[in-house]
């Protein structure tokens, strides 16, 4: 499955091969209670239609209503809305948030060529237009992440999407799968026993063959990772997660109780781990909703997944802010 900001790329390249005009629009700021984080995207074709999001709707309606009538910039340009209540509340922006967003006319196909490539092949991409002229530069990432303005450039970033590899091919898994996919994860599982392999109908997820810690060092963990273990049987669990731990993965999680868990731990720590390392296990998995029922568990895996990546991408923002000013 591809990332949402694939799936608004490749829709707006198929548009622009078709001879629409569109424009893409980024969320570059945002402050207060703001529905989108900074980097989300949308294209607006030149009659309205649009795919992706830069908040909860009543800005794309408005983006959209411009297109019609041919009222978007016909440059590089931005855009500021919600900078006052009456605004904020005409826009449907909750509590007063304000947005700031970098609009940019597309004409050629080709514009979006660099950024699907990145998604795809899982490389950060960094791509600057001017704002004056419209120029556009491309160059590898760095773990930057978030977009922002410096002087009269606009830098912003693609890829690589965020990964989910689940050891486990149970009930619990399956649903763990589906769900995750929504949350815009590249789902994959990896069970070595033919008779889960028989019996999994999930579609979208990627099926890896193999025993779980081959699988783990073969997909190199980075820190747009994260493995969940489910099977419940430590011959599987706890090979899988001692790579893992070993890893870049942003979030490392194994089903069990706390018991259970303390005993896994000091397996491990029979190992070649470090104290660091170990405890960078997540157990028992997920957040303390009181879930019992497979879906229910799924859902508090996914909270804390939720969770611990928006902890990652707001460090992320923070470096990112400081090795600027420092700059």
């Amino acid at each position: 499955m591809q990332s949402s900001d694939w799936e608004v790329l490749q829709r707006a390249r198929d548009w622009l091969q078709q001879g629409h005009r569109a424009h893409l629009f980024t969320v570059i700021q945002t402050w207060g209670s703001a529905p989108r984080l900074p980097g989300a995207i949308l294209v607006v074709r030149d009659d309205g239609h649009l795919v992706g999001s830069v908040s909860g709707g009543c800005i794309e309606d408005d983006l959209a209503d411009q297109a019609k009538h041919d009222q978007l910039p016909r440059q590089p340009a931005i855009l500021d809305y919600g900078i006052n209540q009456a605004e904020a509340q005409r826009f449907g922006i909750p509590c007063g948030g304000q947005l700031k967003i970098f609009a940019e006319p597309l004409t050629d196909a080709a514009q979006l060529t660099p950024m699907l490539e990145s998604l795809s092949q899982r490389r950060l991409l960094k791509r600057s237009v001017h704002v004056s002229t419209g120029e556009v530069r491309h160059q590898a990432g760095s773990p930057e992440g978030m977009p922002y303005l410096d002087g009269d450039w606009f830098h912003s970033y693609f890829g690589p999407q965020w990964r989910l590899l689940i050891i486990g091919a149970n009930q619990l898994g399956a649903v763990l799968a589906a769900m995750a996919q929504a949350l815009d994860f590249h789902v994959m599982i990896c069970d070595p026993r033919e008779e889960m392999r028989a019996e999994w109908h999930v579609e979208g997820a990627d099926w890896l063959v193999g025993m779980p810690d081959d699988v783990v060092l073969e997909i190199a963990p980075d820190p747009h990772t994260a493995i969940v273990a489910v099977t419940h049987d430590p011959k599987l669990d706890d090979m899988a997660l001692l790579e893992a731990l070993k890893s870049q993965a942003f979030y490392i999680g194994a089903l069990g109780s706390t018991k259970n868990q303390e005993k896994r731990k000091q397996r491990l720590r029979s190992f070649d781990l470090s104290e660091q390392e170990v405890q960078r296990l997540h157990g028992p998995v997920g957040l303390r909703i009181g879930s019992r029922t497979p879906a229910e568990i799924a859902v508090s895996i996914l909270a804390e997944l939720i969770q611990t990546r928006a902890q990652v991408q707001q460090v992320g923002l923070s470096q990112a802010s400081t090795r600027r000013v420092a700059a």
